[in-house]
């Protein structure tokens, strides 16, 4: 890794994909990205859940330390509530500086939290006080070693003055939700309200995957661009379509054949790698 978030905010827009594991992380590197986002809206449905903050600080910090061993590149990571109050936030932002996470991202909603993408309903949020003391405690303990991203999923004019608290706490980044503005024009508005980078999801289907060029992000003040769910979609997608062909008694050498070669994916997991150290450090008789 030779550039830091910061560094690499300092010079412009960066995009991290969506990963949730070691997998992920290689091919997303592989692919050419210059950072990862740890997606909790991917690592929960690894497990088989909805993004509805049903695993816990540990489940999704040893999910994060998984695609730490796989890829050097910077990592943001999804916290969600921290998982608590502001105490539990901070100790949350420790684990997660220790991890070698470079930047996080919380929200303001009432734990446990709920996609807004994934219900009908505005979510519940904490007190506009208590959130910002969320993320103080958050900043500090994150004591400069990540950038700070505070999360509102408040709308218009509440998400305004929420975002100017959570800057006023010491959050580095603004990140609205896609419910948070209706457009380009309100989404100017808050970076000029608030004096600091935003962060945007471009998630799949959300109206900012869509509008949000680069040309457009550049224009309101948008430093961080999350792709959080397109790589998972794709592949749940293949999945859901290769077992449903083997479950109808397709022939699996004619799945196969539509899918990655056996040698380019041993080649992507890093097995040349492994067999380098074994001639290196293993005696030759094993």
């Amino acid at each position: 890794m030779t550039q830091t978030l910061r560094e690499m905010l300092d010079e412009g827009l960066v995009r991290a994909p969506g990963v949730w594991d070691g997998l992920t992380a290689r091919l997303a590197e592989q692919a050419g990205f210059a950072a990862l986002c740890a997606s909790g809206f991917a690592v929960s449905a690894a497990m088989g859940y909805p993004d509805a903050e049903l695993y816990t600080m540990s489940e999704n910090l040893a999910a994060v330390r998984t695609i730490r061993e796989a890829s050097d590149l910077p990592l943001v990571a999804d916290i969600d509530t921290g998982y608590g109050n502001a105490v539990n936030a901070a100790r949350t932002a420790r684990r997660f500086a220790d991890a070698g996470v470079q930047a996080v991202f919380m929200e303001d909603q009432v734990s446990p939290k709920r996609c807004p993408l994934c219900v009908g309903e505005d979510v519940p949020l904490l007190g506009e006080q208590e959130a910002a003391g969320k993320v103080r405690a958050v900043v500090d303990a994150a004591d400069g070693a990540m950038v700070v991203i505070a999360r509102t999923d408040a709308r218009g004019d509440e998400a305004l003055r929420r975002a100017e608290a959570y800057v006023a706490a010491g959050a580095d980044m603004i990140m609205p939700v896609t419910k948070t503005f209706a457009s380009s024009e309100e989404w100017a508005r808050c970076h000029k309200t608030v004096g600091v980078p935003l962060v945007a999801t471009l998630t799949a289907s959300a109206w900012t995957e869509r509008d949000f060029t680069p040309e457009v992000m550049d224009q309101v003040g948008v430093r961080l661009a999350l792709l959080p769910t397109q790589v998972l979609m794709a592949v749940s997608l293949a999945a859901q379509r290769t077992l449903q062909r083997l479950a109808a008694g397709e022939p699996p050498a004619e799945v196969s054949a539509d899918a990655m070669p056996h040698h380019a994916f041993v080649d992507l997991i890093g097995m040349d790698e492994v067999e380098r150290m074994q001639q290196t450090y293993l005696p030759a008789s094993l």
